[in-house]
């Protein structure tokens, strides 16, 4: 079934309040186009006086697209369910515990996939197990060269976990691409704080904690809100502007996961 000619994933705004771009995929009926494209108001104006249709849509956690509701337009002023912003993609990498967290991995891409430039490792493309060696590797291979946010999703055993420590100072070395990486630290359900409004820091990888102490990392609950998590990635990255002496990566690496 046909939602609308064009639907539109993301929006940006002018400082009047009036769309200023749009990101949409052509609705074909049974699927949507592979490729999304980008236009401004005055084309959408056009598309609609000539009787084309506009809605919003959404991702959902297995990576399909949802209906979530129709543009109006009263000749003046378009209205619209709200969407993600269509701003600059952040070159992101997931920082996360393989053997636990994997499905929150994949749901992350399937829900967030469009909002950002994915950096990370998959299982098999890195094999190291000395720090140096494994940052190293992740620089030459291009994960973290130009990362702009690392994303550490949190379980109950993250802290344990020698990989994210190592990933969390790679992306914290100024020697990284031509900046340190912004830091998101999302608490996944199963982590004892979430939902709490609050977090232990002994709960925490360690590293995390030294950036949240100093106001360089941000920490939030895990959200499947596309419009939440954009906020999310991008008070991360712009605390790379605002927070960047802030940084603290004098703790030394771990040298072993501590719940083995």
């Amino acid at each position: 079934m046909k939602w609308a000619d064009y639907c539109v994933s993301k929006l940006s705004l002018n400082e009047n309040g009036f769309i200023d771009s749009i990101k949409y995929y052509n609705d074909l009926g049974e699927t949507l186009s592979n490729n999304s494209y980008e236009q401004n108001r005055s084309w959408m104006v056009r598309e609609v006086l000539k009787g084309k249709t506009f809605c919003s849509i959404k991702r959902n956690k297995g990576g399909r697209w949802n209906e979530i509701g129709d543009f109006s337009y009263d000749g003046r002023i378009f209205s619209w369910k709200i969407v993600p912003k269509n701003i600059v993609k952040r070159k992101t990498f997931i920082s996360y515990y393989h053997h636990d967290d994997q499905d929150y991995k994949e749901r992350f891409k399937n829900l967030f996939g469009d909002l950002i430039t994915h950096k990370s490792v998959e299982d098999g493309d890195i094999d190291s197990d000395n720090s140096d060696g494994y940052i190293k590797q992740l620089i030459q291979k291009g994960y973290l060269a130009d990362t702009t946010v690392l994303v550490v999703l949190i379980g109950p055993n993250t802290k344990h976990r020698k990989h994210i420590d190592w990933e969390i100072s790679g992306a914290l070395n100024p020697k990284v691409g031509d900046k340190c990486a912004g830091i998101l630290g999302l608490k996944l359900p199963n982590h004892p704080d979430y939902g709490t409004g609050s977090h232990h820091y002994n709960l925490l990888p360690d590293r995390l904690s030294d950036n949240l102490r100093s106001d360089y990392a941000v920490i939030r609950d895990w959200t499947d809100d596309r419009i939440k998590m954009q906020e999310y990635i991008e008070l991360a990255f712009e605390k790379r502007n605002t927070n960047y002496d802030d940084r603290d990566n004098s703790r030394l690496q771990m040298t072993e996961n501590t719940n083995e």
